[in-house]
């Protein structure tokens, strides 16, 4: 059920308490009371349900994501709202060049046939999420927060903003890239600053963009345009931090004029949908995974830059090897929240998301800059890149999730 605050709550008692309302808490309640329908799950929220209502952003959903989100039941509901991809263009240019040369394309179809990754209205995901994981049991108290916890043997107690408590056996922190519970368990990050920020916006316009995902290399950083129902696009678009705050908070005539510049005529007319935001961008990578009766997920344990598009598809990778661990433990007659089981959701997720938070990093660096001999070598890799089908096709298969050691959950498969 969907609790409001309430002060006259007294403490409860609970299986599993996520810390976090967003796309990743709310889909490893859900996982886990399908998977466990005898399972106690309690998720904290922040965050009133009309926020995320009011949320604008979008977000790429690969194929793996949308065979998980399909097998917990819940992609029907997506889907008459989600944007398949049907073709990915890379450009490499200066902002002001007249012509921008394509050096890579590949088509948006996987192996079987579907499309390697779906456009999603942060919206339209957390609301079917929220509403499913309620549907199926799940205990959902907001406005709300964790104000700390304690481990003591067997038992994490968590304790809520409003001074009450939820004893559990497991505290699963999915609080964002600045996790305060994290910091709370002792877990130090390793990552920097890029000095950029990533302006959001949703455009309309003119002409059809026919399933057609395009991102500009240019010397500021990458600037994507990822298709949406109709004739609409979503932008992520990479400055300097000091220029988007600039951007964003200006003249709105001066923010349309910049972005006419890098989004091109190629789609008509354009006009943003609502005022634009700006995030900073950076790197940052939990050292551990985690602690007795503390694990984190998502965001919390990993952020990226945006560069690959896979932020989400990280945390839904964890959701799924979290809820996986969890399950074969309890089946097992095994402590999940021992860090002797935990520790196989830690090594299970560590070094793919040490890959990608490097790979990410290193295309940051290659492609935020305008060294003549950085984007020679660039270039003439993407061209390479763009004339080896096989390499190509690994390409597809890396956007669409389906590489190394995945959860049944992104097999499609039940737990």
């Amino acid at each position: 059920m969907d609790v409001a605050k309430d002060p006259d709550r007294g403490d409860a008692e609970a299986d599993v308490v996520i810390a976090g309302g967003g796309h990743v808490g709310l889909s490893l309640a859900l996982a886990l009371r399908r998977a466990l329908p005898a399972l106690r799950v309690t998720l904290v929220d922040a965050a009133p349900p009309a926020v995320a209502a009011r949320d604008t952003r979008a977000s790429a959903v690969a194929a793996a994501g949308r065979r998980m989100l399909v097998r917990l039941g819940v992609w029907d509901e997506m889907a008459p709202e989600a944007q398949p991809i049907t073709e990915m263009v890379i450009t490499d240019s200066r902002t002001g060049d007249a012509v921008r040369p394509v050096f890579l394309t590949f088509g948006g179809k996987t192996e079987d046939g579907q499309p390697f990754a779906h456009m999603v209205m942060n919206a339209t995901m957390v609301g079917a999420l929220r509403r499913a994981a309620v549907e199926a049991g799940a205990t959902i108290l907001a406005p709300e927060t964790v104000s700390d916890f304690t481990v003591d043997g067997n038992r994490v107690t968590v304790r809520l903003g409003d001074g009450t408590s939820i004893r559990g056996r497991l505290l699963v922190a999915a609080d964002g890239v600045r996790s305060r519970l994290r910091s709370l368990a002792g877990i130090s990050t390793v990552g920097w600053s890029y000095g950029q920020a990533g302006i959001v916006a949703t455009v309309a316009h003119e002409r059809p963009h026919k399933g057609r995902a395009i991102e500009h290399f240019l010397p500021a950083g990458p600037f994507a345009i990822l298709p949406l129902p109709g004739n609409r696009s979503s932008l992520v678009w990479t400055e300097r931090a000091d220029v988007a705050e600039r951007l964003v908070t200006g003249d709105p005539d001066v923010f349309r004029y910049e972005l006419e510049r890098r989004f091109g005529h190629q789609l008509g007319a354009i006009e943003p949908l609502g005022p634009p935001r700006a995030f900073p961008l950076g790197l940052t990578l939990a050292r551990s995974f985690v602690k007795p009766r503390f694990a984190l997920a998502g965001d919390a344990a990993h952020g990226i830059h945006p560069i690959a598009g896979q932020g989400l598809n990280l945390g839904f990778r964890d959701v799924a090897a979290l809820a996986e661990t969890i399950v074969d433990a309890d089946r097992l007659g095994l402590d999940f929240g021992s860090t002797a089981v935990l520790e196989r959701y830690e090594s299970w997720r560590r070094f793919d998301t040490v890959e990608m938070g490097a790979m990410t990093d290193v295309l940051n660096r290659l492609f935020s800059n305008d060294n003549p001999a950085i984007r020679l070598v660039r270039d003439v890799g993407l061209g390479i890149v763009d004339r080896l089908p096989g390499l190509k096709r690994l390409f597809i298969r890396e956007a669409a999730g389906s590489g190394g050691d995945l959860p049944r959950l992104l097999k499609g498969e039940a737990i």
